[in-house]
C-alpha cells in the first residue's frame, strides 16, 4: 500500500463541516394569479378523472348481478 508523503490538497474539505455561507439566497417568487387558477384546474380535473372512472367501474364491479343462463350463441343452436 502506497502512502503519500505531501499534503493532501484539498485539505479544506476536512474543515467543510464548520464553513458557513453568509451569502443568503434569493426570496421565493410568489406564484402569480394564473399559476394558482392552472394548479387548481389541474388539481380539480384530476380529481374529477378519479371519480368519474370510479363511477363508470363500479357496474363492472358489483356481484349483485344474475349470471345470464339463457343465452346461447347461434353456432351451438347449430343453424
Amino acid at each position: 500500500m502506497l502512502r503519500r508523503r505531501e499534503p493532501v490538497p484539498f485539505a479544506f474539505l476536512a474543515e467543510a463541516d464548520r464553513f458557513r455561507s453568509n451569502v443568503t439566497p434569493p426570496p421565493r417568487q410568489r406564484a402569480s394569479a394564473g399559476e394558482i387558477a392552472g394548479r387548481c384546474l389541474t388539481g380539480v380535473t384530476i380529481v374529477a378523472g378519479l371519480v368519474g372512472s370510479l363511477i363508470l367501474g363500479m357496474p363492472a364491479l358489483s356481484q349483485d348481478q344474475a349470471p345470464a343462463q339463457n343465452q346461447q350463441s347461434q353456432a351451438s343452436q347449430g343453424h
